[in-house]
């Protein structure tokens, strides 16, 4: 049975602690946009995955709770930062798998100012490394960055990514304007984006000069922390065709989640480490599924939670080969007039990453895109939009939607839809 999106709903991104705000209230306010979205009422859902990484456990129940107290089974997902794409993940497979026709896939996160560390959590926020500890379930990761470049007091995540961006550079000559370049892009293309966290246009001067934060990545090649909110509806053809939402319907044609393998850790690479073997192994898996490659694609919201991880990303995708995505992003390929456009929403740079909605950010931004629903920010004839999330510890989800061909399956009674 084939998957749809028929409703999404996003919030703002915020800067932590600038809104007045908790985090029930934003994904209320996430969940009520999708559902009427989708022209539909709350007690039609199922089924709610609810991902999330910073709030105690059941807190998915209550950001639910919001909506309606229907008794639906609720679900609470913690992924790291490839959280929102897991609850879409688990949304998609509850209806592929003809246990429900309609689910709704919700993520928020409310967080506090300052860098990522490393601790106990997997990510927390702020303060100082458990580099090695036994209690870090990243402990691995960072130690075989350790044993390649030692510890320096940078933020955790910056600094396993940016030594990620040094071995790339002494690998293929990637150079400081190459990755510099990603933050401009991405930076440039929120300023078209009314719910993106920041929508200030920088240089790629600009982004040189700014602070650095773990060299070569300075503060405007590295997402910040974000409060918001995001939400999908996620329903089964016979659903579609029931309550005539064929306007509405994106399918989700293929959908692959990858865990760490042997080769994440073999090399003793921090671009292994960060996740690019799994990047590659989901991309190869959904483009075997779906019948499409890379080259089918029109529009990406990919995993820029530092530029360097948009240039290894490219590369795992099979945008370019090895080594290339420097000269890739220069020339202008992933940028409106190219080949694919990247990020149109800002990406996490400039949008925002609340970890627990991000991946459903990228999947609303990807429904509009192929709806045509994106304003000022449209990618003008997209067919086909990819997702890639990916979290350390670790999992990375890539997604392929594409705009709905013609429906017409004989309806069936299932349950209250």
């Amino acid at each position: 049975m084939k998957a749809y999106i028929v409703g999404v709903g996003t919030t703002k991104f915020e800067k932590p602690e600038s809104r007045d705000w908790q985090y029930w209230d934003m994904a209320k306010e996430a969940g009520t946009g999708a559902l009427a979205d989708a022209g539909i009422s709350y007690d039609l859902v199922e089924q709610v995955p609810v991902g999330y990484c910073f709030q105690a456990s059941t807190a998915g129940q209550r950001a639910a709770y919001e909506l309606g107290l229907t008794g639906v089974p609720v679900y609470n997902v913690n992924n790291n930062c490839a959280t929102g794409s897991t609850a879409l993940m688990m949304a998609r497979q509850f209806v592929e798998g003809g246990i429900s026709d309609c689910v709704l896939a919700l993520g928020f996160e409310k967080m506090t100012r300052g860098a990522l560390g490393a601790g106990a959590d997997g990510g927390a926020r702020g303060g100082a490394a458990n580099v090695g500890g036994a209690t870090s379930p990243v402990a691995r990761h960072y130690g075989v960055m350790a044993a390649a470049h030692g510890f320096e007091m940078t933020p955790p995540t910056a600094q396993i990514f940016g030594n990620a961006a040094r071995e790339h550079m002494e690998r293929y000559g990637t150079t400081e304007a190459q990755l510099a370049a990603v933050g401009a892009k991405n930076h440039r293309h929120s300023a078209n984006n009314p719910e993106a966290q920041f929508q200030d246009v920088y240089s790629v001067d600009e982004i040189l000069a700014a602070k650095t934060i773990h060299r070569p990545l300075t503060k405007l090649q590295c997402s910040p922390t974000s409060d918001g909110a995001a939400a999908a509806v996620v329903v089964s053809e016979r659903f579609v065709v029931r309550h005539g939402l064929h306007d509405k319907a994106v399918e989700i044609a293929a959908q692959a989640m990858t865990t760490d393998t042997e080769e994440s850790f073999a090399s003793g690479s921090c671009i292994d480490v960060v996740g690019k073997p799994m990047s590659r192994q989901a991309a190869m898996s959904v483009y075997e599924k779906s019948g499409l490659g890379i080259e089918d694609v029109d529009v990406i919201e990919l995993h820029d939670c530092f530029s360097i991880n948009e240039l290894l990303t490219y590369e795992a995708l099979g945008m370019c080969e090895d080594g290339e995505s420097g000269k890739l992003v220069e020339s202008g390929a992933t940028t409106y007039g190219g080949r694919w456009v990247v990020n149109p929403s800002g990406g996490l740079i400039s949008k925002g990453h609340p970890l627990g909605a991000t991946g459903l950010a990228q999947a609303a931004e990807l429904v509009r895109q192929l709806r045509g629903e994106a304003g000022r920010r449209q990618v003008a004839g997209a067919r086909v939009g990819l997702a890639h999330n990916i979290g350390l510890g670790g999992a990375a989800v890539v997604t392929l939607l594409r705009t709905s061909g013609p429906i017409t399956i004989e309806v069936e009674p299932h349950g209250n839809s």
